[in-house]
């Protein structure tokens, strides 16, 4: 199947409603929050006061803890037209250690609240589930794909029978391999963007909004 047939198939089944609500998951530091606020800052009402973008973004890992949801975006290309709400999840992790963010240079008392919060935000993720129509799994596009949090995510929403997309980011960078991500997983729809150049996300947005137009 193509990648336009896959994407018509995913979409197909993620906007029967007239409102959907999408996830984006991924490990901490694959680039969700940017995706999101990408997608805030593409298509925001700038006559609506809820058009801030959804989070911050940093380079030390669990940024965003707590999930954030941004409602009725109005995606438009060609004529067609899909509204969905957006959630930017905290990210998931099998192993959160305050150590690593006082090698970051925090201290240990703020350290230790970073953790807590992140294992909170993991726990947040996980019940999101229950209430979303799909979900966009955002994988870096420079790490190895087979790692234990993505692979039991997928597995997690193949036996929930989630629509699943799933996206290389970061195929900016001088060591990205996207089709190594693609190759791991080929039985769900793929595309590799950049979320923080725009690289493909007009494509992304087209293969969307066909669907429902």
């Amino acid at each position: 199947m193509g990648v336009i047939s896959q994407f018509k198939s995913f979409f197909g089944r993620l906007f029967k409603k007239k409102n959907a609500c999408i996830g984006i998951y991924g490990p901490p530091n694959a680039g969700k929050t940017t995706l999101a606020n990408r997608i805030v800052k593409d298509w925001k009402d700038d006559a609506d006061d809820n058009s801030e973008p959804i989070g911050s973004v940093s380079h030390i890992a669990h940024e965003t803890r707590k999930a954030q949801r941004h409602h009725k975006l109005e995606i438009e290309s060609k004529g067609s037209k899909i509204c969905l709400d957006i959630v930017d999840t905290p990210g998931l992790a099998t192993k959160i250690d305050f150590h690593d963010f006082m090698k970051e240079g925090m201290g240990e008392k703020e350290s230790k609240q970073r953790s807590k919060e992140a294992t909170e935000g993991v726990i947040e993720s996980v019940k999101w589930l229950d209430d979303l129509d799909g979900v966009i799994l955002v994988m870096d596009a420079t790490e190895n794909p087979y790692t234990q949090v993505n692979v039991t995510v997928i597995g997690n929403m193949e036996a929930r029978k989630l629509p699943l997309l799933i996206v290389a980011n970061k195929i900016d960078l001088p060591n990205s391999d996207p089709e190594a991500i693609k190759e791991a997983f080929p039985q769900h729809p793929f595309i590799g963007i950049s979320a923080l150049e725009g690289t493909n996300m007009e494509t992304f947005y087209e293969s969307i909004a066909k669907q429902f137009g």
